[in-house]
């Protein structure tokens, strides 16, 4: 079988390798998965660099999400073979991967592969976030890295519950569509004052929660956006630069800074909270009341362009790998 792996640590562009493998086998308890499509997110980089919570295997073959159909089956698990499924799993970037059967969530009929392989990382960590958050009607959010597929994803939540979200972005041309998704105001990070435009966006309120995916200088003029009492999650460090926290700030307005990991936080749910949450959000996705943007798709042939498209600015929608093709 045809696979994308690194046997170092490094940009993608200098360690990644296609490479032939032979179609594994399924353990007890896994299945084996044909892969249909599968995603490309942030995570995915910077586990190649060793960057990411988890560290690879070396050699190790990249992804985290995808989509596909089970094609055979270990001791002890009984599945229909054919039947389509979402999961997550480190190595999917392949046309066959072995995966435990207990994380596999089957594909609601109606979902297009191309919603499919991008059903779980994002949506849920939005989902999840939200949540962790406990924002209500009229309150506001700050979303920095606003065009991302997962800020879109929150927006459409927050629209949804009546929360009022404002998103930071570098390009001036991203902010349209954002507005038309239903954020209230987008600000460029670049060429406006973030502390003044969401003091003017919010009539002096300022935002209750901010959901940071930078870091950095932008990461700390985001505390200085926070109502008293108000909290930052931190989910990404895009800048790869720490936070210079302010301690007089978060002493004197009370401030909280969380972490959030989607595995962290979906294990420590109850069984009872899955079963209500899992299939929410994937009825959201399934009706498109949460839509899932698609901008181009690649082989796995083509990894390098495709991790390039993904690094490129400017993107209104997910890169993905076909295997179909």
């Amino acid at each position: 079988m045809k696979a994308i792996q690194f046997e170092s640590l490094g940009l993608p562009k200098d360690v990644l390798k296609i490479v032939d493998l032979p179609i594994p086998e399924p353990q007890p308890g896994e299945v084996r998965v044909k892969v249909v499509k599968a995603n490309i997110i942030p995570a995915d980089l910077m586990f190649i660099q060793g960057m990411y919570g988890l560290k690879p295997e070396l050699p190790q073959i990249g992804g985290f999400e995808a989509t596909g159909v089970i094609d055979a089956l270990g001791e002890g698990v009984e599945m229909p073979l054919g039947s389509g499924v979402i999961f997550t799993n480190s190595g999917v970037w392949a046309d066959y991967v072995c995966v435990t059967a207990k994380v596999i969530i089957p594909k609601p009929a109606p979902m297009s592969d191309d919603v499919a392989c991008q059903a779980f990382v994002n949506p849920f960590t939005a989902y999840g976030m939200l949540m962790e958050a406990n924002l209500g009607a009229g309150d506001w959010l700050l979303l920095t890295a606003s065009a991302s597929a997962f800020s879109k994803f929150v927006i459409q939540l927050t629209v949804q519950r009546g929360i009022n979200v404002i998103g930071t972005v570098r390009r001036d041309e991203q902010k349209q569509a954002l507005l038309d998704l239903g954020a209230k105001a987008i600000i460029n990070e670049k060429t406006e004052g973030l502390y003044k435009s969401v003091k003017a966006a919010t009539d002096g309120v300022m935002v209750k929660a901010a959901f940071d995916a930078v870091g950095g200088e932008l990461g700390d003029k985001v505390l200085n956006t926070l109502q008293q009492n108000g909290t930052m999650f931190v989910y990404g460090l895009l800048s790869l630069q720490p936070i210079p926290l302010n301690s007089g700030l978060l002493i004197f307005k009370n401030l909280t800074i969380k972490g959030f990991w989607l595995s962290t936080w979906f294990a420590g749910l109850s069984k009872e909270q899955r079963f209500q949450i899992v299939p929410e959000v994937l009825g959201m996705l399934t009706k498109q009341e949460l839509k899932a943007d698609v901008e181009a798709y690649y082989t796995l042939d083509d990894i390098q362009k495709a991790v390039a498209h993904m690094k490129a600015p400017g993107r209104n929608g997910k890169i993905l790998i076909d295997c179909s093709l």
